[in-house]
């Protein structure tokens, strides 16, 4: 693994673990934000994997997911 990998894998978590708080309370971002968040982490897992950067691609599908589930979250209270 080249070090490039580890510093996007590790960044991604790092967003990750930063959404917990979001994911659990009961204010979340609007679908304006939540949805071009998710397909922008999407886009960049797909060129990271392109690179063989798997860790890094990996979390960032992880973090695509989170933005998709605050999209959930949100819609369902609407």
């Amino acid at each position: 693994m080249i070090w490039q990998d580890w510093v996007f894998g590790l960044g991604a978590i790092a967003f990750a673990v930063a959404l917990i708080p979001t994911l659990l309370g009961k204010e979340k971002p609007s679908l304006g934000t939540s949805i071009p968040t998710g397909l922008i982490l999407v886009l960049y897992a797909f060129t990271q994997a392109s690179l063989s950067l798997w860790f890094a691609a990996v979390t960032s599908v992880l973090a695509s997911a989170l933005w998709f589930t605050l999209a959930v979250q949100k819609y369902k209270i609407k």
